[in-house]
Formats: structure tokens, C-alpha cells, sequence
């Protein structure tokens, strides 16, 4: 089903692409790139994200193949939209070296297993969480944001080799995150018409 646009968000991608040429980007990096611009506004995202055009086309057909997604704090999960998401934030609780959000991954991954998208918008500990498991995710969207292992828990997802979406500054947070996942989401299959 093809997802019906707004169009203000029309007009607002019009603007976007006239203050930034993004036509050169292969189409999922494109469409990652513009949809986390979009979402904070700020086209200083154009070039501190980092993606890979062949790890996001087989995030693609993981997360329409039914994939689960697992977010870090329910602030992503409410900026999903057309996807049923995982959060065990609310059953974690914080211990000597473990924070909640890094004990909230565990328990996540307990529930899904190998194979998931995980979007990380938040804590910084919960990527560093994820990054100790044998999670062989699908696609890991770290962009936690923040002034204190921000900038080196992305350093390590990027070092990890896994397939991800990430950015090099203290930038991030909870809309940008989910935005990079809803562009994987938005962004049409080979059965859809675009």
C-alpha cells in the first residue's frame, strides 16, 4: 500500500532539495539522508551521516520481509509509524556496570534474537549494550545523541563492521533515529509502484 503524502510535507521536501542536491545519492541513502534532514531541519546531516547503499538495500528487504524492530526508547517508537516496534525499557532496571537502557537491550534481545533492525536514539549505553551481543542484525540506526559516548559508541558500531546508519557528531536523538527507519519504511519495494 502506497502512503498517502501531505502536502506540506511535499512542499517541505521541495525546499529541502532546493537548498541541498541529494540527487547524486543512491536511492536509499538518499532517501535516509533527506528524511533525517526533514525530521530535525538541520542539512548539516547531509554530511555527518554514514551509510552504506548495500547494507541499507538488505535492511530494506529484512524489515518488508516482517523483520522485528527494536528501539531503544519508546521516544522512537512513537516516531515509527506503520511498523510494530520493541521496547523493554519499562521492564528494565539499572545495576552495578548496567544502565537501564543497556539492560533493556539485553532483555530485547532475549525476546527477537538474531535478525533485527534496531534503531538507537538515546543512550549511548545501549548501542555500546548491543554492539557485546551476537545480535547479527539486520541494519543498527545508532544515533544516539549526546556530550558523554555519543560520538564514541557511533565510532564503534562504525569500527563493529555491522551494517548501519550512523553519524559522526554529538548529534542524534529520538526523531532522527526513527526517521532514518521510517525512510527504510516509506521507501518502496519492487512489488510497489514508487
Amino acid at each position: 500500500m502506497n502512503r498517502v503524502v501531505h502536502p506540506i510535507e511535499e512542499e517541505s521536501y521541495r525546499r529541502l532539495r532546493a537548498r541541498l542536491d541529494t540527487s547524486r545519492l543512491p536511492p536509499l541513502t538518499r532517501a535516509v539522508v533527506e528524511r533525517v534532514v526533514h525530521s530535525a531541519a538541520d542539512l548539516e546531516y547531509a554530511a555527518d551521516l554514514v551509510t552504506d547503499e548495500g547494507d541499507l538495500v538488505k535492511a530494506h528487504a529484512a524489515l518488508h520481509a516482517g523483520a522485528p524492530v527494536v528501539v531503544d526508547v519508546e521516544m522512537v517508537a512513537a516516531g515509527i509509524t506503520r511498523r510494530a516496534t520493541v521496547c523493554r525499557l519499562r521492564d528494565a532496571e539499572s545495576g552495578p556496570g548496567l544502565t537501564r537502557s543497556a539492560y533493556a537491550i539485553r532483555l530485547a534481545y532475549e525476546q527477537v534474537g538474531p535478525g533485527a533492525l534496531w534503531v538507537i536514539g538515546n543512550a549511548p549505553t545501549a548501542l555500546e549494550e548491543l554492539l557485546t551481543l551476537d545480535a547479527a542484525p539486520a541494519l543498527v540506526i545508532g544515533l544516539p545523541v549526546g556530550f558523554v559516548g555519543a560520538v564514541e559508541s557511533k565510532a564503534a558500531l562504525r569500527e563493529s563492521g555491522l551494517p548501519a546508519v550512523s553519524n559522526v557528531s554529538e548529534k542524534g536523538g529520538s526523531a532522527v533515529a526513527a526517521a532514518a527507519l521510517n525512510a527504510l519504511l516509506y521507501h518502496p519495494t519492487s512489488e510497489e509502484t514508487p
